[in-house]
């Protein structure tokens, strides 16, 4: 079993929370209640560098698509590379990566 650095109660109930939405409209409205217009934004640029990453594009071309910073694109590859698989599951089931 999978042991998160940051696991806590209040962690398992946000979590219990998301696994509750049902449909994209139910997402929206949580994750816009819930955060920042720029944090949501740079989640979605994280997905899309870790995207582009297991594609093979380069950081420029990745800087340049997505507008994220060389070191945001470095530590999304760290977490490709070294961290604990989130990103590959979620992009495996998207089908955006083999």
């Amino acid at each position: 079993m999978y042991e998160s650095k940051f696991k806590s109660v209040d962690v398992d109930e946000l979590f219990s929370a998301i696994l509750q939405l049902k449909t994209e409209e139910d997402c929206y409205r949580f994750f816009e209640d819930l955060t920042t217009v720029p944090e949501i934004k740079s989640l979605a640029q994280r997905l899309q560098v870790a995207k582009m990453l297991s594609e093979k594009e380069t950081y420029t071309n990745i800087s340049d698509k997505t507008g994220a910073s060389t070191a945001t694109i470095s530590r999304v590859k760290s977490s490709l590379l070294y961290g604990a698989d989130g990103y590959k599951k979620v992009l495996q089931r998207l089908g955006k990566m083999s």
